[in-house]
């Protein structure tokens, strides 16, 4: 199962860290983790490169981790889409995504 670990301050969207593996189908072949895995390169990519948010984006192993500060909205607000997508993945695809959101 993917987990998807939202943090927020206050009503932001502050930061997210996904690991796992959907258990869909096979490695290679699994395209709850293939859209899971597209959604989060692509919300970092739109950070960093489109925005210019100052992110903290690290992969490492199946981690990947975002952070953004408080003060930028158009961080909090991808990250906030980044959750909605992974809410309908989980709802279309039951059992293969985990999502939390704690205040941080």
């Amino acid at each position: 199962m993917i987990t998807a670990s939202f943090g927020k301050d206050r009503k932001r969207f502050v930061s997210c860290k996904i690991s796992g593996h959907a258990g869909y189908a096979d490695y290679g072949e699994d395209i709850v983790c293939a859209s899971v895995t597209s959604a989060v390169q692509y919300t970092a990519n739109a950070m960093t490169e489109v925005f210019g948010v100052a992110a903290d984006v690290s992969a490492e192993d199946d981690l990947i981790a975002l952070a953004v500060p408080w003060e930028e909205e158009n961080g909090s607000r991808l990250l906030e889409a980044l959750h909605l997508h992974l809410t309908l993945l989980s709802e279309e695809y039951p059992k293969t995504i985990s999502i939390k959101i704690s205040e941080v």
